[in-house]
């Protein structure tokens, strides 16, 4: 199988990894997308560039729409939940956080505070 090429988090960027061996994942599933030079230019110039920034876009917009989680995205990035939550802030995208997930969590801490 070839090598799994996932995006890392380097100072505040996303970039290409020097392939540590946590790169190496079976449950990947490997997608080609062919575009015309010109627009695929417009996400970089070369073809790792262009790849990097698709995947970022796939999942802001999964993201967006409810299809991916925060821990998802941070997966496909191969970032930490920090550095997820502050890709998703550098680039305008809200934290899906509900009035019910906030309900929730208050349930839960109450719940938890009270335990001897």
């Amino acid at each position: 199988m070839p090598p799994v090429v996932r995006a890392y988090w380097l100072s505040g960027h996303i970039g290409l990894p020097p392939w540590p061996p946590s790169c190496y994942i079976s449950a990947i599933m490997q997608v080609t997308v062919e575009l015309p030079d010109q627009v695929a230019r417009q996400w970089g110039e070369t073809p790792d560039a262009v790849g990097r920034h698709v995947m970022e876009d796939a999942a802001i917009e999964g993201y967006r729409a409810g299809r991916l989680s925060q821990r998802q995205v941070g997966e496909m990035l191969g970032v930490d939940y920090w550095q997820t939550e502050t890709f998703l802030q550098q680039r305008g995208v809200p934290i899906n956080y509900s009035v019910a997930d906030l309900e929730a969590d208050s349930v839960t801490l109450a719940r938890i505070l009270s335990q001897p």
